[in-house]
């Protein structure tokens, strides 16, 4: 190999479409930093990595919008606790926010990921002609063929109505603007009745059902979804880290000192043989 080629076999080892770098230039998709410095805001540059563009004003207002409204859910949430449990180890600020987010998950963190790739699946029978009550009607058939008990993104465990799923669809319904498919939300809103028909007390969509209805609106991929859920809730993540190494205690653990765990083993037991008399 001469020297022309180990050059280009080492430029090509991490080629990327993202960003292009030399001494005294930086690019992100063609787009020099200088001239986005200044005129584009951090929305913006999350749809320019991602998407290779730069979104227009609807898009990034919505973009916004989203990221905004799961920044936080309280210790209550796994995350949160965790950033929270961290920080009184003693631990640094990025290792509180690593360890929070390590357990963004399926069951925490996922659900909005879910909800997109049901809507998806429902708007893919509708382009097909297929009318949105019997396209809804049959992917939630095959979720419970699947044994999916709990439709991702309806239902909470804390609100009897998430006060943020109802304000995120009217935003939703109110954006005019072409390049978003607002048929989503009729399609969020059509799993919400048939989930609930028959039922005393309904389902109510939840903030991930109206996040999802949103991502799949703009155009995310169902996986990129949970990583803008990631980087939404790091949001809070830092800040309930932060707010808990200000504070004296270190109480390592979900517990307070004062309280302990329901013990449900063995009762009391000697390592002493029954017989022996040693």
């Amino acid at each position: 190999m001469n020297d022309e080629n180990r050059r280009t076999a080492g430029e090509d080892w991490w080629s990327t479409d993202i960003i292009e770098m030399r001494p005294g230039m930086i690019r992100y998709h063609g787009y020099a930093i200088e001239d986005l410095i200044g005129k584009v805001g951090f929305p913006e540059m999350i749809w320019l990595m991602l998407r290779g563009d730069l979104p227009n004003t609807a898009q990034a207002s919505l973009l916004s919008t989203v990221l905004m409204s799961a920044v936080d859910h309280g210790p209550q949430a796994p995350s949160i606790a965790i950033a929270r449990i961290a920080a009184t180890c003693g631990v640094g600020i990025n290792s509180a926010m690593a360890s929070a987010s390590n357990v963004l998950g399926d069951v925490h963190g996922g659900a909005g990921e879910q909800c997109v790739t049901l809507y998806n699946a429902i708007q893919a029978r509708c382009e097909t002609g297929e009318e949105i009550t019997a396209a809804t009607r049959t992917e939630l058939a095959k979720l419970k063929q699947r044994g999916v008990r709990y439709i991702p993104g309806f239902g909470h465990r804390f609100h009897p109505k998430d006060p943020r799923a109802h304000k995120l669809m009217e935003v939703l319904r109110a954006t005019n603007d072409a390049s978003i498919n607002t048929q989503f939300a009729d399609i969020a809103e059509e799993v919400e009745r048939q989930i609930s028909e028959g039922r005393s007390r309904g389902i109510p969509m939840n903030v991930d059902g109206a996040t999802g209805a949103i991502y799949a609106a703009l155009g995310f991929p169902p996986a990129l979804c949970r990583g803008l859920f990631v980087l939404s809730r790091s949001v809070g993540i830092m800040s309930h880290a932060w707010e808990q190494m200000q504070r004296p205690e270190r109480n390592k653990g979900p517990l307070p000192r004062t309280e302990t765990w329901t013990y449900t083993g063995h009762a009391p037991r000697s390592v002493q043989p029954e017989g022996d008399p040693s």
